[in-house]
């Protein structure tokens, strides 16, 4: 069973869809917020009770329950992440930007996520690796990032995906001297 969080329509499937709501409703839930927050692996955030709440109700919408171990890492990975994030940017924008489009935007004349950073987080061998470069780029984007886009991105996790980010981060041009 193919699992995805986005259909092709770029709406949420079912279990986007719960997973979305779950993270929306962190806006009241103070405190699963602060405790998947705290989790530093995605082990620690597969033992919190928000998490196990959460996954009982993937299942429900859908979410396989012969899922091998590392699907469900790179589940509990993707909870972990959304709990930082703060800002849809595919709702709030009214559009879909990917995820490294996002992180090559300018402040003033350099990048959200410098070029090095961004090399670095394209060479995260597995997703507890990629987790930990996450959650040290998503302060430096305001912890805005497309929600659904992320959980695809992480799930799938590869070399198609590093390709995708790699052609549409906006590479700074180099400086001639």
């Amino acid at each position: 069973m193919s699992i995805q969080f986005i259909g092709s329509t770029h709406e949420p499937t079912r279990v986007g869809r719960v997973l979305f709501d779950w993270w929306h409703g962190l806006e009241e839930d103070h405190a699963s917020r602060a405790i998947v927050r705290r989790a530093a692996s995605p082990t620690a955030v597969a033992l919190t009770g928000p998490y196990q709440r959460l996954y009982r109700r993937l299942l429900k919408a859908g979410w396989p329950a012969d899922a091998t171990d590392g699907q469900d890492e790179r589940l509990a990975a993707i909870v972990g992440l959304l709990a930082h994030v703060r800002d849809d940017t595919a709702r709030s924008s009214g559009g879909s930007q990917s995820i490294s489009a996002a992180m090559s935007q300018r402040r003033t004349d350099r990048p959200l996520v410098s070029e090095l950073r961004f090399r670095r987080l394209l060479e995260s061998p597995d997703s507890d690796s990629l987790f930990t470069a996450l959650r040290r780029v998503l302060p430096l984007m305001d912890y805005r990032i497309d929600v659904l886009g992320l959980a695809n991105d992480f799930f799938y996790w590869g070399d198609a995906v590093r390709k995708r980010w790699a052609y549409d981060y906006q590479w700074p041009e180099e400086k001639k001297t």
